[in-house]
């Protein structure tokens, strides 16, 4: 008779996330998902089957929590659309000190997309759901007169989330506190 889990699995696939949000897929080894979960190889491979069975779960979680915690943000009418978009792009000046640097989807992008259409087709949803809810945000902060008329909704949704994805690139890289808030700054002038 097989022995009954004795861990959680949400836990196991947050540290892994953390793991691979940090090391990248190919940079993080089994071993450092046994260190990180406090899983052996026999329960990782058990549960979860491969290293990139646990990476799918890893994204899809990264995705559920941060996409829930944005498009929650974006609809939130009781604020004006530049706080929006300011506590959206805060997030990357202003990280969670529990977090790794940088975000997870980027680094996917750069590393698996190219290559795994599966990882890219995943990463392309999730991210048209964000564009769409914010597009809305701008069609509806236009007819409340916040954001001029001539700018292109849709063009301004995907500004925010270039400008989002350039911020977390650099602060992985090391960018100043100062200069993640100047880039805030000037991105909130062009709406």
């Amino acid at each position: 008779m097989a022995r009954p889990r004795t861990f959680d699995e949400d836990r196991a696939v947050d540290a892994a996330m953390r793991t691979f949000w940090t090391f990248g897929y190919e940079g993080t080894s089994t071993q450092d998902l046994c260190e990180a979960t406090g899983l052996g190889r026999s329960s990782i491979y058990n549960t979860f089957s491969s290293k990139r069975v646990l990476f799918d779960r890893a994204i899809r979680r990264y995705l559920e929590t941060k996409t829930a915690r944005q498009l929650e943000l974006i609809r939130s009418s009781d604020l004006p659309i530049r706080e929006r978009v300011r506590q959206i792009l805060w997030d990357a000046v202003e990280p969670d000190p529990a977090d790794p640097l940088g975000c997870l989807v980027v680094n996917t992008l750069v590393e698996l997309a190219p290559h795994e259409p599966e990882v890219a087709e995943a990463l392309d949803r999730d991210h048209a759901v964000k564009i769409e809810a914010l597009t809305a945000a701008f069609r509806a902060a236009q007819a409340a007169g916040e954001v001029d008329a001539d700018h292109d909704p849709t063009a301004l949704a995907d500004y925010v989330f270039v400008v989002l994805s350039g911020l977390r690139v650099a602060a992985r890289g090391g960018a100043t506190q100062a200069g993640q808030e100047a880039v805030v700054a000037s991105a909130l002038r062009t709406f």
